[in-house]
Parts: structure tokens; C-alpha cells; sequence
């Protein structure tokens, strides 16, 4: 039996970890892979206190700040289901089951794709699932995003004054975004949106040369220096779905302290709502609802917590 439970390896649930050994806590922290979003990211830029990092190096920061102070995670294992009982949570995993009196949900998110040939192989080679996180790689080059929802267009408006030129992908006739960011792209000089378009394969042999898409029952090779898809993300909450209240894409409702519809579990980062995807978030978010579990268990011991 543990104080609490940590689902989850990236940024959130290390963060959580760090700030509950400092407390003392007896805590377990499971993931099925340590590192998260950082084992996609290449370049960061934008995360506070670092000038300079990638996905790989700030991950390796964090393992050692991990170990410093005294957090071994157990990997290899994913979660299951959660069940509440007399009082307590049981985590059932891949291997086995861990029980608390609370838990920090922090299972992150993964990238819609779109399974096309060269995709997988040419990820992180100039290919890209986010715009904030590495558009600027594709300074001064031609390149292409693929979508038509929000987060595409959010994309071209990131990019606009990054890359050279940009070639919207969109597979549908119109956007499925806001007006005014349909409004400001298409103001774009740029910008040329390729409507009714279907991306078919990612070229490039070491790194992306260029796109394959199908229009009107043509096919077209399009030479661009690097593909960013902005298709949209898929929380990892399968394991909650019919225990704890979800949003319509499937991500976890918390309220501003990080509290789920379930007393006793909280969640944070990519997989709850209000995500932006961002690595300063969502340290924020893991730091939060830890605080906010570590004041849980003190209002059920009938405590003080400072």
C-alpha cells in the first residue's frame, strides 16, 4: 500500500516524482517507457532556464534529477484499468497491481498518424508532429503541413515567419477550424492551401524531400525540405474511458487544481483537458497535482498540510 501512484514516465508524472520524493512520500512511479514526448521531440527551444536542448538531452536531465533524488521508476509496465475500493485505488498493470489512496494520472498523449509509407521511417528526420515544438528546424525552407483542423492551421500561423514557404495539405474540400484562423491563413501570401488532397507517402531516403498526395484521381510528388502533420493527438486514457469523466476527444476533465471526476485522482499534462502540449505546461501541471494529492491524503489522515 502507497501513499500514491504515479501512471506515467514523461515530464508530468517525473515532475510529480520528484516533488513527492522531496516530501517524503511512499510512491510508485510505473510507466511502460521512461521519457514521454521527449523521446519524439528534436530540437527545444522554449522551455525556460534551458537555452537549448533536445527531446534526448532534456530527458537524460531529468533521469538524473530522478536519481538524485532517490526515484526508481518501474518501466515496462502500462496500466490497465483503476478500480476504487474500501477507500483505496488499485492500479492494474501489464504485470501486476499497485494499490494507493491516491493517484496522479500523467499518460500523455500520441500523435495522430497518418500510416502512409515513409512516415515511420523518416520521423524526426524531417518529419514532425508538432509546429511549436519544431517548426523552427524548417527555417527558410519550403515545407508542407497536413490538416485542415485547428491545430494545422495554429501550425501555418507558427510558421509563417519561419519557413519559406508552406504548403497546406488539407484532405477535406474546406477547414474545419475557427473562421479566423481560416481567415488568416488564407491571407497568407506564403501559404497555398492544396484542398481535396490525400497524403499517400513521405519521400525522402536519410531525410523528407518531398510528399506523394492523390487530388482528383492524380497523383503528385511535391518537393518540400520537411512535413509537419497537425492531424490531431489521441490521449492515452483508454485504461479510464466509463471510470473517470472524459471530453469528447477522449482526454481526462480536471478542474484548475488537476482534480478528475474521481475524489483522490488527479491528472495533468498531455492527456488531461485544456492541453496545449507543452513541456513548461506540463511540468506545471505534475508539480500541481501533487500538491494537490499531497493535501488529499493530509485531509484523510486529518493533518495540517502547510
Amino acid at each position: 500500500m502507497h501513499d500514491l501512484i504515479i501512471i506515467g514516465g514523461g515530464i508530468t508524472g517525473q515532475t510529480a516524482a520528484i516533488y513527492a520524493a522531496r516530501k517524503r512520500m511512499s510512491f510508485v512511479l510505473i510507466t511502460k517507457e521512461l521519457g514521454g514526448q521527449f523521446l519524439e521531440s528534436g530540437e527545444v527551444l522554449n522551455y525556460p532556464g534551458i537555452v537549448k536542448t533536445t527531446g534526448a538531452e532534456f530527458s537524460l536531465i531529468m533521469e538524473e534529477q530522478l536519481k538524485f533524488n532517490g526515484v526508481t521508476p518501474v518501466e515496462g509496465e502500462q496500466a490497465r484499468r483503476i478500480e476504487k475500493m474500501n477507500g483505496r485505488f488499485r492500479v492494474h498493470c501489464t504485470r501486476e497491481a499497485y494499490e494507493a489512496r491516491t493517484v496522479i494520472i500523467a499518460t500523455g498523449a500520441r500523435a495522430r498518424k497518418l500510416g502512409v509509407p515513409g512516415e515511420d521511417r523518416l520521423a524526426r528526420k524531417g518529419l514532425t508532429y508538432c509546429s511549436i515544438c519544431d517548426g523552427p528546424l524548417f527555417a527558410g525552407k519550403e515545407i508542407a503541413i497536413v490538416g485542415g483542423g485547428n491545430s494545422a492551421l495554429e501550425g501555418v500561423n507558427f510558421t509563417k515567419d519561419i519557413a519559406k514557404k508552406i504548403y497546406l495539405i488539407n484532405i477535406e474540400k474546406k477547414f474545419n477550424a475557427h473562421e479566423y484562423l481560416v481567415e488568416n491563413v488564407l491571407s497568407l501570401k506564403n501559404v497555398e492551401v492544396i484542398s481535396e488532397a490525400r497524403t499517400t507517402e513521405i519521400l525522402g531516403d536519410g531525410t523528407v524531400r518531398g510528399l506523394r498526395y492523390v487530388r482528383g484521381g492524380k497523383t503528385h510528388d511535391l518537393a518540400v525540405g520537411g512535413v509537419i502533420i497537425e492531424i490531431g493527438r489521441v490521449p492515452n486514457t483508454e485504461f479510464v474511458k466509463g471510470f473517470l469523466e472524459l471530453a469528447p476527444q477522449g482526454h481526462i476533465l480536471i478542474d484548475c487544481w488537476t482534480r478528475t471526476s474521481v475524489e483522490g485522482i488527479f491528472a495533468g499534462g498531455d492527456c488531461a483537458s485544456g492541453q496545449e502540449y507543452q513541456y513548461v505546461i506540463a511540468a506545471g501541471q505534475g508539480c500541481m497535482a501533487l500538491i494537490k494529492a499531497s493535501r488529499y491524503l493530509a485531509n484523510l489522515r486529518g493533518e495540517t498540510e502547510a
